[in-house]
């Protein structure tokens, strides 16, 4: 009999992994609790209770050729990094030309997923939902759990003594959605994410005063990286990956720090990062230095305590008469319709192999789907694992044993305390991450074979932009499409900026850039030669 995989969500997350399951023959079923696709992208001008929120002027952080979905890239036209409703426009246009529409069951909210009693041998899952007032119960084989982490939100209210007698306005940053009604007024903002720091540069165009309060700093990346090109397409390649991993550690600290500073000096703007040389995920913002040094926006410590209209810092200075105070203190993630136990273990925390599966599962038919956090885009990511959760469901993929899967757990728990001084932390390496997923499934481009049979493709995948074709050139849902993808891919990243032609659109060629770097010590070594 054909399997039956209940998806929760219908997002980014739940589109591919219903297209995962029909790749495989199985028969999904996708609960998704508003009326629409999109999950976080589908954006709402209130804030709902149990989905994700975002504000009006969200543009992404990915370029388009890194963050699109393996096998549908984006159209040519799109510009490469763009506003939240175009992105919705693609995941939209991904779901009907997919046809996966039709598996979704909208307006319906999951209340709770239990096992079956016989679940140690069936594996099975009891799903109870309810739409309209109605409940309904149903058997599923497998579970796709898609919903997100940026659902609940972290308020830390009770880390700010005094906040109870402020007497402005203080909310999370999920319920900011645009600069209405801020003209005149001065604003705190609590927290240097993403978030925080898009706010406060739309709020410092209108406001009279805005300050970001922080902790503990952070890195400022540009969407406009070296030579005007997109960061990701630069910055996320298979060789300069392996040099990050593989110096010595002095050396990669050194050469990241270095990359981190180049638009900028942080230390005169206020805004480098406690342990720099950590590699937290920073914060990309083209606007944040500018409206710093032209004054519109000031960067202080954290806060020590409020008063009825001010907030004391831990420096001793004080920004007065606040109008509205916006926490933007990111999320946690939790599963309110799944017991606890299911996906944590020691200590309340959540213990996932390879992030998705609950190892201690006496069948592996749950899978946590997006719940991971790189400097790559999500869709790739989310799209690997669904395929790969798919399989170990279906039964063509088995996990590796309880003790293996738990030593693979305490060893990356070390490695993100290393990298990122959190050992808990849902943050991975990017490239390394995929490569791990894509081995599962023989999805992982073999170097090796492609330099002998295809060197033009080989070069342009090690030293060009790790872009999410490259995990569908073998393994399950292989693409046909896949390889000119990877060699056209700059082409589609400059077309929409074509709009006044001078000349040729000018590709960078990173190999030749790596080759002059190394020509100058083999100068040197020819001088020192010559001269002696």
């Amino acid at each position: 009999m054909v399997k039956k995989v209940a998806i929760i969500g219908a997002g980014s997350c739940g589109l591919p992994a219903i297209k995962c399951c029909l790749d495989e023959g199985l028969e999904p079923t996708c609960f998704e609790k508003s009326d629409d696709i999109g999950g976080l992208w589908k954006f709402q001008d209130y804030a709902e209770e149990g989905r994700g929120s975002i504000y009006q002027s969200v543009f992404t952080n990915s370029s388009k050729e890194m963050m699109c979905f393996p096998d549908f890239p984006f159209p040519d036209d799109y510009p490469i990094f763009m506003h939240r409703s175009k992105l919705q426009e693609y995941i939209t246009t991904f779901a009907k030309e997919k046809n996966l529409l039709k598996y979704i069951r909208f307006k319906t909210l999951v209340s709770r997923i239990k096992k079956r009693p016989d679940f140690s041998i069936t594996g099975q899952w009891d799903i109870e939902t309810e739409k309209d007032g109605k409940q309904e119960s149903a058997v599923f084989d497998g579970v796709l759990i898609c919903s997100g982490h940026h659902v609940y939100p972290n308020l830390p209210k009770d880390d700010f003594p005094g906040l109870k007698r402020f007497k402005g306005e203080s909310y999370h940053s999920r319920k900011y959605k645009g600069p209405e009604g801020f003209k005149g007024k001065r604003v705190l903002v609590i927290g240097l994410g993403n978030s925080g720091c898009d706010i406060a540069t739309e709020l410092s165009h209108t406001a009279a005063q805005v300050v970001i309060s922080s902790r503990s700093g952070s890195w400022i990346m540009s969407r406009v990286w070296d030579d005007g090109y997109p960061w990701d397409m630069l910055y996320i390649n298979r060789f300069d990956n392996f040099l990050r991993n593989n110096l010595p550690t002095v050396i990669a600290d050194w050469w990241y720090t270095k990359k981190m500073n180049a638009r900028f000096k942080h230390e005169n703007y206020g805004l480098m990062p406690l342990f720099g040389t950590l590699r937290k995920e920073p914060v990309f913002n083209d606007e944040l230095p500018a409206r710093i040094i032209c004054g519109t926006i000031s960067i202080k410590p954290n806060v020590k305590e409020f008063t009825e209209s001010s907030a004391v810092f831990h420096d001793g200075t004080v920004f007065e008469a606040i109008d509205t105070v916006i926490f933007a203190t990111g999320y946690g993630y939790a599963y309110p319709f799944l017991d606890d136990s299911i996906v944590k273990s020691k200590n309340n925390e959540v213990t996932l192999f390879k992030g998705i599966f609950p190892p201690n599962l006496e069948k592996p038919t749950l899978a946590v789907i997006g719940l991971i956090q790189s400097l790559g885009a999500a869709i790739p990511t989310v799209d690997l694992q669904a395929r790969w959760a798919v399989k170990v469901i279906k039964g063509t993929c088995p996990l590796p044993s309880v003790s293996d899967m738990m030593n693979d757990i305490e060893e990356k728990m070390r490695k993100r305390f290393k990298w990122f001084g959190n050992s808990q932390t849902i943050q991975i390496d990017y490239i390394t991450y995929m490569d791990e997923i894509a081995s599962f499934i023989g999805a992982k481009p073999n170097m090796l074979w492609l330099l002998l049979t295809d060197p033009k493709l080989a070069m342009e995948i090690y030293f060009g932009p790790c872009s999410p074709y490259q995990f569908r050139l073998t393994g399950p849902g292989k693409w046909q499409g896949a390889r000119n993808a990877i060699l056209t891919q700059w082409d589609r990243t400059l077309k929409p900026m074509q709009t006044r032609v001078v000349g040729h659109p000018q590709k960078p060629y990173p190999f030749f850039e790596w080759l002059k770097l190394l020509a100058i010590p083999i100068i040197l070594i020819a001088v020192f030669l010559a001269l002696n």
